[in-house]
This record gives C-alpha cells, structure tokens and sequence, in this order.
C-alpha cells in the first residue's frame, strides 16, 4: 500500500476514533444523567406519597414548601410536620416502592427533635421483584437545617448499581464501540508493521540485484572480449559455450532489470517515458524476432487504421515479451500464437492468443497477485518467480490501460489489452 494512502487512513481512523469517542462520551454522559433524573423523580413521587400517608395518620398538615430535600446524589430528607412512627414509616416505604417496581436497597433513619439525634435507622435489602429480602439496623447521621424539626431521611448506597443496570443498552453498545476501536487501533499498527516489513524487503531487493549488476557486467564484457579472441574463434567448441554464457547471462540480467522495475513499481518511483509509437510497427518487429528463434508459430493480424499511441516503448515490449514468454512456457503441444490488432475511433486494442494449457477461473481470479504461480499439472520444466504477470498488470495499470484475460482449461488463453484514445493516444 503507498504511503500516501497509509497516511491517509491512518489520519482518517485517528479523527473516526476521536470521533466515536467524543460521541460515546457524550451519549454515556447523557443516558447518566437521563436516568437519574427519572430516578430522582421516582424517589421523589414516592417519598411525597409516604409523606401524605403519614401526615394523614398522624393528621397533621405538610408543609408548603420544602417537602423534600436532596442532599446529595442518593441521600434524601423528608419534612414531617409531626411524630413519625418507625413501623409506620418502613411500612409505607415497602408499600409504595413495591407499587412503582422499585428493586433498589434502601436505608432510612428517623430524626427525634427531643434528643436532637438521629435515633431509629435500618438497611432494607430488596429483591428483583420489589420484595424485602433482608433487614439489619443501620445509623444515618442527622442533616444540618434549622426549618427541618420533624422529618426522616432516606439513602440509596447502590444507587450507581442501579442506574448502570438500567444502561445496558447503551454499555453494550459502548464495549461493542470500544471493541471496535481496539481492533481499528490493531489494524492500524498491522498495517504499518506490514508497511515497514514490505520497506526492509524491498530494501534488500534492491540492494540484492544491484550487488547482482556489477558482476553480470563484468561476465558481459569477459565474454565480448573472449569471443573477439582469434584462438576461440577458431575454436567451435569454446564458441558454443561462451554464445551459452552470454546467453544466459543476459536472461539473469533481464530477470534483475524486472525485479527492480518492480520494486521501483510499488515505491512508485517508476516514471514512464512515454513516446509516441506505431503499435503495429512494434508487434510486428516483435513477431519477426520471435519467429526467428523458432520456439513457436506467431501469426499478426491487423483490423483499422491509425495504429499511432502513447506509451513506454520499453516497458510495453516487455509486457508483449511477457505474455508471449507465458504462452510458450506454459503449452504441451507446439505453441501458436495469434496477435490481434484493431483500431477503432475510442480506441487501440490488442490481444494475445496462445493455445496452451488453458487457466481454470480460480487461478484468473489471482494471475495478477505477486508471486502467484498457475499450477502447472504435469509440466514440471516450467520456470520463473510469479512476475511476469504482476510486471504486466502494473504496467497496465501505470498507463491507465484496461488489461481482460479469457481461458478454457486445455484449449487456451486470450489476454487483450485496451487502450482509451484518451490515454494512449
């Protein structure tokens, strides 16, 4: 992947993942304060409800204003004009919070003006179902306010227990958010891990074959200068084996030359030289050169006028080379080779066809994959490093050409190449 797009998604996941968070925070915080504000107006119905009931038990009035007070997050005071019965109180309590569903500990304590303390308290556990399922006594220290001279207060300690339980939804879909951006943070640093794994083997490509250019050089001119030799001249023999390293150090030097077009191809350093050329002209050089060594029978066919575009002569010979190199390679029977061109108004267009070994739809779906090799079944001299077809792709590609390929297994393939007037012409 270039850097550019890595920056790019890295830049765009940091702002999505500060975004999900601002949002989950905020929506968090707003849930939070939705349901303790419809818990505060629970409390406070059923506490006005207590407080009624026991003033017309002890039938004494409530006063105006200041009913009830809260203290703090979960502590509440309730004014009574009047006495208040514990047994009373606890009873009301029970009653009205199992009439509102209510399935929250509570505490209550009840405020004696005589002694000025805090005298009667209890802890009452209730069930899922609003029931009271355990009872101990427990001491609320009194409140600090001159206007409250009878009252009794009341605390929720699992308040918080209660209001998270009643978030669920949101907190799963909080962890669900959270898991997603712990894994968008993982991608991310497989992604740059991977980024500098492929920098240090390009790296190493590269300075591996050009280690390899100095000496394919230096065995390139030791042989020109041998064959020049008068003694080896005369020599058959010697002749044969020199025109052998010559001729297999130029295949080592080409293989070098396309691993490092394709290094510089995915660093994006690669810059065409484009030129304007006659396609024709170029297929038909390329049939006569090949037609000569003899290894297969090419036939050219030409449909249209104006064969004229703009491309990379190099790298487009290299890319013709390189499909016809497959067709041979990969054939059981003598090879032929039929090359089609047609030039129409929108368009140049050329195809290859061989009649090889064919490509079954799963091996197409990855011709163009680096390293990719087509199983061969039985042909077991077939060589090579699965870049042939990658150089072409990227080529194609790097032109802004469209590249089609169509096999039948034992019968053949057809690649056709597309070129827009626009972009190569």
């Amino acid at each position: 992947m270039p850097s550019y797009l890595i920056r790019r998604f890295v830049l765009f996941g940091a702002l999505t993942i500060i975004g999900m968070i601002g949002i989950q925070t905020y929506w968090l915080r707003k849930s939070w304060e939705l349901k303790d504000k419809e818990f505060d107006q629970t409390v406070q119905i059923i506490l006005r409800k207590v407080a009624i009931k026991i003033s017309a038990f002890n039938k004494t009035e409530l006063p105006k204003t200041g009913l009830i007070q809260r203290r703090s997050s979960n502590f509440y005071a309730v004014n009574i004009n009047g006495a208040i019965d514990a047994s009373v109180l606890e009873d009301y309590l029970i009653r009205e919070m199992e009439n509102h569903s209510w399935t929250t500990d509570f505490e209550y304590a009840i405020y004696d003006c005589s002694s000025d303390d805090m005298v009667y308290g209890n802890y009452c556990a209730v069930d899922r179902d609003g029931k009271l399922k355990e009872h101990k006594s427990s001491l609320i220290p009194k409140i600090d306010n001159e206007n409250f001279v009878y009252y009794f207060v009341v605390t929720f300690p699992s308040r918080d227990n209660y209001l998270i339980s009643n978030m669920r939804s949101s907190l799963v879909f909080g962890g669900i958010t959270t898991f997603a951006i712990i894994f968008f943070i993982y991608s991310i640093w497989v992604i740059l891990h991977q980024k500098r794994l492929s920098e240090l083997q390009s790296d190493f490509i590269n300075n591996m074959t050009h280690e390899f250019k100095t000496p394919i050089a230096s065995i390139n001119l030791a042989t020109d200068v041998l064959r020049k030799n008068p003694k080896i001249i005369e020599d058959e023999k010697m002749s044969k084996y020199l025109e052998i390293i010559k001729n297999q150090n130029k295949r080592l030097n080409s293989q070098v030359e396309k691993v490092l077009d394709i290094a510089k191809l995915e660093q994006h350093k690669l810059e065409l030289k484009k030129e304007k050329l006659d396609l024709l002209q170029l297929l038909e050089g390329i049939v006569e050169a090949q037609n000569i060594k003899g290894q297969a029978v090419i036939r050219l066919n030409a449909t249209g006028e104006d064969f004229i575009i703009t491309a990379d002569e190099h790298h487009l010979t290299n890319v013709i080379y390189n499909i016809i190199d497959n067709a041979i390679k990969y054939c059981k029977r003598d090879p032929e080779i039929d090359i089609s061109i047609n030039a129409s108004r929108n368009e140049v267009d050329f195809s290859i066809t061989d009649n090889g070994i064919g490509i079954n739809k799963e091996d197409i779906k990855h011709l163009f994959d680096k390293f990719y090799r087509v199983h061969t079944g039985n042909i077991h001299d077939v060589k090579g490093f699965g870049l042939g077809l990658f150089y072409v792709k990227s080529i194609v590609d790097k032109h802004q050409w469209n590249i089609f390929v169509d096999s039948t297994e034992n019968k053949g393939t057809t690649f056709t190449i597309k070129i827009p007037r626009k972009n190569g012409i």
